[in-house]
C-alpha cells in the first residue's frame, strides 16, 4: 500500500522531501490540486470542498496514511478528514513552537504564510498558545505560491518581491523566519540573503515526516516499497515524462538550497 500526499499544488513537494528521507522504502502518490492553486486567496466553503474531494479521490488508491502536505488545508479541514476516514491522517501546520523555543535571545520572529492559514482560528489559537511575549510577527506572501506553481525561482525576481513586501520590516529584529506555507522552502536561499545567513529558517516539514514514521511504525505498517512516486493532478494520474521530470526537478532544488545552508 502507498502514501498519499496531497497539497493544493507542488508545495507538498517539499514536506514529501523529507518524508522520502526518513522513509525511503515506501511508495508514494502525490496529488496536487493545481486546478484550483492557490487555495490562500479563496473561500474556506470552497477550499474544504476541493480537500474533501481530494481525500475522497485518495482514498479509492487503497492508501495506508494521508499526509495533508499544506498548512492552509490541515488548518481548515484535518479535523473533518480524520473523522471521515479511517486511515491515519498527518497534517503540517506552522513550526511556532520550535521558533518560540529554539533561540534563547529574544529576537523576533517572523512568520510568513498564505492569507488564510493566517486568518484561520486554529492559527491564532496556536500563536496565543505559545507566545507569551509578542514575539511573533506575521505576513501573508500569496506570490510567493505564484512563483513557485509557475516553476519561477529566478532569485531576482524572488528577492525584489521579498523586498518590497517585507519594506515595512527592520529585518536586523529578527532571528528566525518561520515557514508556514510548503510552498516556502524553495526560496529558503532568498530568505537568507535578505535576512543575512545567521537567521534560523524553520519549517513543519522535518516534525511531519518524522510523525508520519512514527505512526506508521506504531501501525506495523512500514513498507518494503522503492521510493516510487505516481503523480496525479486534481484527480488525473501524470504521465507526461516532461512534467514528471519537472516535478523530480523541485527535489534537486531542495537538494541545492540544503548544500547553500550548509556550505555557511
Amino acid at each position: 500500500m502507498k502514501i498519499g500526499f496531497f497539497d493544493s499544488g507542488i508545495g507538498g513537494m517539499t514536506v514529501l522531501y523529507e518524508a522520502i528521507k526518513v522513509l525511503p522504502y515506501e511508495d508514494y502518490i502525490f496529488y496536487a490540486d493545481t486546478l484550483n492553486v492557490p487555495y490562500g486567496e479563496k473561500s474556506k466553503i470552497k477550499v474544504k470542498e476541493y480537500i474533501l474531494n481530494a481525500a475522497e479521490f485518495l482514498a479509492s488508491q487503497n492508501i495506508k496514511a494521508l499526509v495533508i502536505a499544506c498548512n492552509t488545508a490541515t488548518s481548515i479541514a484535518i479535523e473533518d478528514l480524520r473523522r471521515n476516514f479511517d486511515f491515519p491522517i498527518i497534517g503540517i501546520e506552522p513550526a511556532v513552537k520550535p521558533a518560540i523555543n529554539k533561540c534563547t535571545e529574544e529576537r523576533k520572529r517572523v512568520l510568513v504564510a498564505t492569507n488564510l492559514t493566517l486568518k484561520e482560528e486554529k492559527f491564532h489559537n496556536l500563536v496565543k498558545e505559545i507566545d507569551h511575549h509578542d514575539l511573533v510577527d506575521c505576513l501573508a506572501l500569496p506570490g510567493l505560491v505564484e512563483f513557485a506553481e509557475n516553476f519561477d525561482f529566478s532569485e531576482g525576481k524572488i528577492i525584489k518581491y521579498l523586498e518590497n513586501e517585507l519594506s515595512s520590516f527592520d529585518l536586523k529584529l529578527y532571528g528566525t523566519i518561520v515557514l508556514g506555507c510548503t510552498h516556502f522552502p524553495f526560496f529558503k536561499n532568498s530568505f537568507e540573503k535578505l535576512f543575512g545567513i545567521k537567521v534560523d529558517i524553520i519549517s513543519g516539514s522535518v516534525g511531519t515526516a518524522k510523525q508520519l514514521k512514527k505512526v506508521l511504525a506504531d501501525r506495523n505498517q512500514l513498507g518494503k516499497g522503492s521510493g516510487s512516486i505516481t503523480f496525479f493532478d486534481s484527480g488525473h494520474k501524470i504521465v507526461d515524462q516532461e512534467i514528471i521530470s519537472k516535478y523530480k526537478r523541485l527535489f534537486e532544488i531542495l537538494d541545492e538550497t540544503q548544500r547553500s545552508h550548509v556550505g555557511h
